[in-house]
């Protein structure tokens, strides 16, 4: 009886039908698609959006030209690793370089006012910063790891050369040769530090340490820097300095 119930359900799922052709085409999907919102909608919608305006637009500094974020190197994505080796003195760490993934660069900052909307449209994860040690060894596992996604954030003291189909030629940190021997400590993201986006040496680090409170996450930090730039008359800003070259 069991065999005949198998039999029964196997014949019963076969079909006279095939697939003769599969087309496909892309859909723009805009505010045209949009239902107008109505008046009862907005009317309980409306102290809502007033309270969270007044919460994201304060202006925080200015930034002196557009910051966007791109492979294999861009003013954000130089800017926000440097970000993390500044936050290394409000930590007591004196990290040797820092990794940002291009990942978790969500937007670009707009010449002007940077407003605290427009940090948390660049990070809106709740990641938070993270101090590790890294071998010599690693620390050119990981650059390789870099070269091979053809480009993360990597702070001011890096220099890396990579050929185009990304493999590591060669690597400086802070103007020195890289010492397989020796120990770097790096400032990063606790989500990079565990080795996510491919970035798998990361998960050799040591004496790891993970921040928790709600001034570490990464827009806190990131907003603390702002701060202390126009404090001191300055706007944010980044340039392209070679941090990543390819060599044919």
């Amino acid at each position: 009886m069991l065999l005949m119930a198998v039999l029964m359900a196997v014949t019963s799922c076969t079909t006279h039908y095939a697939v003769s052709s599969v087309e496909r085409t892309r859909l723009l999907i805009d505010k045209k698609y949009d239902r107008p919102m109505s008046e009862e909608v907005s009317t309980f919608m409306r102290p809502y959006k007033a309270k969270v305006d007044s919460l994201m637009s304060p202006v925080l500094g200015r930034a002196a030209k557009p910051l966007q974020a791109y492979r294999p190197e861009s003013p954000l994505s130089n800017l926000l690793p440097d970000v993390l080796v500044w936050a290394g003195k409000l930590y007591n760490e004196k990290p040797d370089f820092g990794v940002y993934n291009m990942g978790g660069i969500r937007a670009s900052l707009a010449q002007g006012n940077i407003t605290i909307g427009d940090v948390f449209e660049v990070a809106p994860f709740e990641n938070k910063i993270c101090f590790l040690t890294l071998s010599g060894k690693k620390v050119l596992e990981l650059l390789g790891q870099i070269c091979f996604r053809k480009g993360e954030g990597i702070s001011h003291e890096v220099r890396i050369t990579a050929t185009p189909d990304g493999k590591l030629i060669h690597a400086t940190i802070g103007g020195k040769e890289i010492d397989p021997q020796a120990q770097y400590r790096v400032a990063t993201i606790d989500y990079v530090s565990h080795g996510n986006d491919r970035m798998t040496a990361f998960k050799d680090g040591t004496d790891r340490r993970e921040l928790t409170g709600e001034d570490d996450l990464l827009r806190a930090v990131i907003m603390k820097y702002i701060k202390e730039k126009t404090a001191n008359g300055q706007e944010v800003d980044c340039q392209i300095e070679g941090r990543y070259k390819v060599e044919e």
